[in-house]
């Protein structure tokens, strides 16, 4: 009976671990805009103060809460090589004494003669390459105008596909001037641009060490 009740509450552990999903993460929810003050009861009948449109500006986003259309278009490549090699050779002679004309020898051979001879040699090479590439398009909200006119923006996408949830994040602050006609920017001109993707679920987990593979690989391990 008490194996059953063990096998019964590691299935419903099971069922409840595959019905959770990650949520979205809350510091990058949209932003709402600002409420509209009330209208004044002084106004005329046509122009009310707090719901002008101008009519020779682009439709771009420039309060907080308007939306903006990020292009990704980021690609790095970084390589670095290195190659040391040293090399230190050392030699020393002392010659023995001289006496009476002759060197002191036993049995025919010189016993006072020294010399140290000393070799080091050193061969060092590594290299390491890195590159990513991230493309596609993404919306986001203004979060806060600064004073200087700039926006700072961020948003999220995510993406259920079967077993696994795809998500991409963005924050940083753009020109207003950089903005495009069609209220979009590349994200080359994000400026202090954070940008994460990533995945959650079953196949994400798959593709991670399991627990004690991360101990073993931890950097204080001496093995």
């Amino acid at each position: 009976m008490n194996v059953k009740h063990i096998y019964g509450s590691i299935a419903l552990c099971a069922l409840l671990c595959g019905c959770v999903t990650a949520p979205p993460d809350p510091d990058y929810s949209a932003t709402a805009p600002a409420p509209m003050p009330p209208p004044s009861t002084s106004n005329g009948s046509i122009y009310q103060a707090g719901h002008d449109i101008a009519l020779f500006e682009n439709s771009v986003a420039r309060r907080v809460g308007d939306t903006l259309t990020i292009k990704l278009s980021e690609r790095t490549n970084a390589s670095k090589s290195s190659s040391t090699s040293t090399k230190k050779a050392t030699s020393a002679s002392l010659p023995g004494p001289t006496i009476a004309g002759r060197p002191v020898t036993v049995n025919g051979v010189e016993v006072l003669t020294m010399g140290v001879d000393n070799e080091a040699e050193f061969a060092g090479q590594g290299g390491s390459s890195q590159s990513n590439r991230l493309e596609g398009d993404i919306s986001v909200t203004v979060a806060q105008r600064l004073p200087n006119g700039n926006l700072l923006v961020r948003g999220q996408k995510w993406i259920a596909i079967n077993q696994g949830q795809e998500y991409v994040r963005i924050q940083g602050i753009v020109r207003p001037i950089d903005i495009d006609p069609d209220n979009s920017i590349s994200s080359l001109k994000v400026a202090d641009a954070m940008i994460s993707y990533g995945a959650k679920g079953s196949l994400a987990d798959a593709n991670k060490p399991g627990l004690l593979a991360r101990f073993f690989n931890l950097p204080f391990m001496p093995f």
